[in-house]
């Protein structure tokens, strides 16, 4: 069963930027059907197009051969047209396996180093280095959003550290060869204090790992042992949206800071074989109502004995389901046929 899920979702690719509510979804699913059968757009036989989908103008489209869909993700740009619809639309074709925790939203505090630099200047520095990033307004308490793939971000925060790390240095030297004005030593303090909380210690006995919150919760669920420690090391965690970052530090002698260097890498290790490997879908909720979610609920639950490596993350506006593509694929598309078995008996 794994193997034959696997080998559909190799067949199968995300369509995004379907026209929704133009019209009626049978018609919609012909037009998206004829478009990706045609040889003008490197396409082939269709196995089938599901849409609509929980996500609004997305759809899958199953190929008979998986060679095909190398060939349509080859084409420039898929422009869908048809004499029922009154102009084209452009199309984006991902791979079903891509598109993996794609796009986080993180906020940064820049002001720790609002004593330090300029920030307008300091953010517009970063944006030239981080061209991958969409960066929000810059708030009047220095706080700033960022949205993009996660290995962007992360290597952004660790910019930052890095660029905290050195200020407080260099404010530790200055404070060593001359005597600070009262307001100088205590700006000295603040940065090195707040940035202490997040910068690697030199000897090992702190350090930092920073995660896709997604990740962080599979990691958790299924892979507990990763967190395993001894009594001389603690794993504190500060969830920020998308990002998670996980605090490792020693508590007990000196002897014992390697413990923290390698619960570091094996977290890190880990982390980077589930963002190669895992996919997420989320499920929105249309109603929004008590009974609606229950329904949900309830389905989720029903396959979930199925699905055993399958985790789902249940919200107030949508649940979040996160596994391997195949078992995704197949868990999404099951749950939306329950509930509307569901609707359709009520």
């Amino acid at each position: 069963m794994a193997t034959a899920q696997a080998a559909k979702s190799a067949r199968t690719v995300v369509i995004t930027g379907v026209p929704d509510g133009l019209l009626h979804n049978d018609v919609m699913t012909d037009i998206l059907m004829i478009h990706f059968q045609m040889l003008k757009n490197n396409g082939g036989d269709v196995e089938e197009v599901m849409y609509p989908t929980r996500r609004k103008g997305v759809a899958y489209v199953t190929f008979e051969d998986q060679e095909v869909v190398e060939s349509v993700l080859k084409k420039d740009e898929h422009r869908l047209e048809d004499k029922r619809l009154s102009r084209y639309y452009p199309l984006k074709v991902t791979r079903y396996c891509e598109n993996v925790f794609s796009s986080v939203t993180s906020v940064l505090d820049m002001s720790i180093f609002k004593d330090q630099f300029v920030l307008e200047d300091l953010i517009q520095e970063i944006k030239k280095k981080s061209t991958a990033l969409s960066f929000g307004p810059l708030q009047s308490n220095g706080h700033i959003s960022v949205q993009g793939s996660f290995p962007a971000i992360k290597l952004l925060r660790d910019f930052l550290l890095l660029k905290a790390k050195s200020l407080s240095e260099k404010d530790k030297r200055e404070e060593s060869k001359t005597h600070q004005r009262p307001r100088r030593r205590l700006q000295q303090q603040r940065l090195t204090t707040e940035t202490s909380n997040f910068v690697d210690g030199a000897d090992g006995e702190k350090q930092v790992v920073v995660l896709d919150t997604d990740i962080y919760h599979y990691m958790k669920y299924f892979f507990s042992r990763t967190f395993l420690v001894n009594d001389n090391v603690v794993i504190s965690d500060v969830t920020d949206g998308d990002i998670t970052t996980v605090y490792i530090k020693n508590i007990g002698n000196r002897s014992d800071a390697g413990q923290v260097l390698k619960v570091k890498e094996k977290i890190e290790n880990q982390s980077i074989k589930l963002h190669n490997t895992l996919r997420k879908e989320r499920i929105y909720f249309q109603e929004h109502t008590r009974g609606e979610k229950q329904r949900y609920k309830w389905a989720c639950e029903n396959l979930k004995p199925y699905y055993p490596h399958v985790l789902i993350i249940p919200y107030d506006t949508h649940i979040d389901i996160v596994g391997n593509p195949a078992e995704i694929f197949e868990f999404t598309k099951k749950v939306s046929n329950k509930i509307q078995s569901l609707f359709q008996t009520r």
